[in-house]
C-alpha cells in the first residue's frame, strides 16, 4: 500500500520545518502548504489521511479553511488537527471543534505527541482504504458468483440452485 498523505499547512516555513522534522521516519507523504488557498487546493485534488492545519494564518485562517472543508464531499471527513499558538481557552477550543478539528495541538509542539497522534491517523486512513477494496472485491464476486440473497444458495452451471459447500466441491 501506498504512503499515507499528510498535510502540513503553515503560514510560516520555520513551523513547517519543525512539523516535518517531527514526523520524519514515520513514512508518511508530507506535503506542505503555507496558506489556506493553497491548502484547499491541495485538498479537493489528493487523498489525506490527515490535515495538521495552523489555526491564525493571513487571508482564509484555520477555522475558515476547516469549514470549507466540510463543504466538500471530498474533504468533509478529512481529520483536521489544530496546530496552534493561541490560548488554549474553552472558547477558542470548541470555536475549533465547530469549524470541524478533531483534536488541537498547542506550541511549542512536543514531537512525540504529534508522532503518536498522526501515526494513529495514519493507521485509521490506512485501514479506511483497505475495507473500501475489499469491498470493491466482494462487489467483484458477486457479480462472478451468483448467490441468492434469502436462501444463500448458489446458482449453477445449469441454472439449478445448489448450497455453497456443493457448488465449491
Amino acid at each position: 500500500m501506498e504512503k499515507q498523505s499528510v498535510l502540513l499547512v503553515d503560514d510560516h516555513p520555520e513551523n513547517l520545518v519543525v512539523l516535518e522534522q517531527s514526523l520524519d521516519g514515520l513514512g508518511l507523504d508530507l506535503i506542505k502548504a503555507t496558506s489556506g488557498n493553497d491548502a484547499l487546493a491541495i485538498v479537493l485534488e489528493r487523498d489525506l489521511a490527515l490535515v495538521l492545519l495552523d489555526v491564525q494564518m493571513p487571508g482564509m485562517d484555520g477555522y475558515e479553511m476547516a469549514e470549507l472543508m466540510r463543504q466538500f464531499d471530498k474533504s468533509k471527513y478529512i481529520p483536521i488537527i489544530f496546530v496552534t499558538a493561541i490560548d488554549g481557552t474553552d472558547q477558542q477550543v470548541f470555536k475549533g471543534y465547530e469549524s470541524g478539528a478533531v483534536d488541537f495541538l498547542f506550541k511549542p509542539i512536543v514531537p512525540e505527541i504529534l508522532r503518536s497522534k498522526v501515526s494513529v491517523f495514519a493507521d485509521l486512513h490506512r485501514q479506511k482504504l483497505l475495507i473500501e477494496q475489499q469491498v470493491e472485491e466482494i462487489k467483484t464476486l458477486r457479480g462472478i458468483l451468483p448467490v441468492c440473497s434469502h436462501c444463500k444458495k448458489v446458482r449453477n452451471d445449469l441454472g439449478g440452485w445448489d448450497d455453497l459447500e456443493v457448488y465449491v466441491r
